[in-house]
C-alpha cells in the first residue's frame, strides 16, 4: 500500500488539464466523445462514465462479500456512512442499486469497499455476492447520503445495526482509527448467529485494542427458532447494554422491523431529534385490502405488463424485460421518476392515489392502481 499523496492543487491542475484535452478531442470524435473510445482501452480512464474494477473479492459469512473497488476518472473521495449507486449488466439489461461504502475514505491507496449481503430475490445481490469475478467492471455513482458523524461537534455514537447494516458503521469506526480518534462509542449489534455476523472477527479486534469501543453482539436464533424474537430490539434490552443511550447521538441502519421499533421507542421517549437512520429501502404504507393492480402500458416502448396493486412499477417495467432509468430504489434520488399519461397509481410511501395526467411519477415506489400508462 503506496503512501503517497498527491496535494490538492496538482490534482485540480491535472484535472483542469484534463478536462480542457478532452473538450478539444471531443470535437473530433463527433457524434461520440473521445471519451467512448478511450473507454475501449480502459474503461476506467473514461471520462462520459464513472466505473470501478473489482480487484479482489472476500467472503465474510456464508451469503455475504467484500468488494474491494478501483474506482475511474473523474471520482471523488467520500465521507464514512455515506453510499453510491452500483450498475450491473444482466442479460443485457443494466440494473443499479445502493450500497454503502464499508471502507474508511482515510484509504490512501485508492480504493474502497463495498460489503453486500445476498437477499431473498435480490437479482443483483445474489450476482455480486456469488458470481462477480475480479477484472469486472462496474458502473458507480457518486458518493451521497447525510448519514455519518459531524465534524462540527464531538458525539458519543450509539450505533445499532443488524445484518449488513453493519457497512457504514463499519466505514466510521474504521476512519476514527484511522484518525487515531475513537470516540466513546457503544455498538449493538444483530445477527442471527455468530457465524452471520459480518466483520465480526473484525469488530471483536477492535474491542479488545480500544477500551473506549463497547462492543455488545446479540444473536438473535440463539434461543431456538420458536424464541428467536427475545433477542430483537426492546426498551429493555437498550437500557441494559447502554444504561447512558439518552446522552448519545444514536446511528442506526438494518431492516426495517429494526428501524420501526427504534422510531417508535425514540417518540415514546421524546427522543428521535437524537436518531439518525439509514434505511435498507422505503417506508411503506399499508395497502387497502380493496386495492386493485391493472395492466400498464409503456407509451415509449409499446409494452404492456400486467401488475398487481403492491408491485413497483419499476419492478413491473424490469420483469417484462425493460431497462428503465433508476438509482435508488427507495424514493429519494428520482432518478426513476416519469409521466403519467393516463390512469392511476398508488404511491406505495403514503397510500396516496396519482391520478392527474401529467404528473410526475417515481416508478420505485410506486404501483398500479387500476390501468395506468405511463412515458417509458
Amino acid at each position: 500500500m503506496s503512501d503517497k499523496k498527491h496535494s490538492p492543487s496538482s490534482t485540480k491542475s491535472k484535472s483542469s488539464f484534463l478536462a480542457k484535452f478532452s473538450a478539444f478531442t471531443d470535437k473530433f470524435a463527433y457524434p461520440l466523445r473521445a471519451s467512448h473510445y478511450v473507454e475501449l482501452l480502459n474503461p476506467l480512464w473514461a471520462g462520459h462514465a464513472l466505473k470501478a474494477k473489482v480487484v479482489k473479492v472476500w467472503d465474510e459469512t456464508k451469503d455475504a462479500r467484500t468488494l474491494t473497488l478501483k474506482p475511474g476518472f473523474n471520482w471523488r473521495n467520500y465521507r464514512a456512512g455515506q453510499h453510491i449507486r452500483i450498475g450491473v449488466a444482466l442479460d443485457g439489461v443494466q440494473y443499479t442499486r445502493t450500497y454503502t461504502i464499508s471502507s474508511p475514505p482515510e484509504r490512501n491507496d485508492g480504493l474502497f469497499t463495498i460489503t453486500v449481503k445476498a437477499i431473498a430475490d435480490g437479482r443483483i445481490s445474489h450476482h455480486l455476492v456469488r458470481k462477480i469475478k475480479v477484472g469486472s467492471f462496474l458502473a458507480i455513482g457518486l458518493p451521497q447520503g447525510d448519514f455519518y458523524l459531524p465534524d462540527s461537534r464531538p458525539v458519543k455514537p450509539l450505533f445499532i445495526t443488524a445484518g449488513s447494516g453493519i457497512t457504514p458503521a463499519m466505514s466510521m469506526l474504521e476512519s476514527m482509527l484511522a484518525k487515531d480518534r475513537m470516540r466513546d462509542t457503544v455498538h449493538i449489534h444483530y445477527a442471527p448467529h455468530e457465524f452471520d455476523a459480518i466483520f465480526g472477527e473484525r469488530l471483536k479486534k477492535i474491542a479488545s485494542e480500544h477500551s473506549l469501543y463497547d462492543l455488545n453482539q446479540v444473536f438473535t436464533h440463539e434461543y431456538g427458532e420458536h424464541k428467536q424474537t427475545k433477542g430483537y430490539f426492546h426498551a429493555e434490552q437498550l437500557e441494559k447494554l447502554c444504561p447512558d443511550w439518552r446522552e448519545r447521538e444514536t446511528y442506526a441502519c438494518g431492516p426495517q422491523p429494526l428501524i420501526e421499533a427504534m422510531e417508535k421507542h425514540y417518540t415514546l421517549e421524546n427522543m428521535t431529534r437524537y436518531l439518525h437512520i439509514e434505511r435498507f429501502s422505503a417506508q411503506l404504507a399499508v395497502i387497502p385490502k380493496e386495492a386493485v393492480g391493472g395492466t400498464v402500458s409503456f407509451s415509449k416502448s409499446g409494452i404492456d405488463a400486467l401488475a398487481d396493486a403492491s408491485t413497483a412499477l419499476l419492478r413491473v417495467a424490469e420483469d417484462a424485460g425493460m431497462n428503465p432509468p433508476h438509482g435508488c430504489r427507495m424514493g429519494i434520488c428520482h432518478s426513476c421518476s416519469t409521466t403519467l399519461l393516463s390512469g392511476c397509481v398508488r404511491d406505495l410511501r403514503t397510500g396516496k392515489l396519482i391520478n392527474d395526467v401529467g404528473s410526475k411519477v417515481q416508478t420505485c415506489v410506486c404501483a398500479a392502481a387500476g390501468d395506468c400508462e405511463l412515458d417509458l
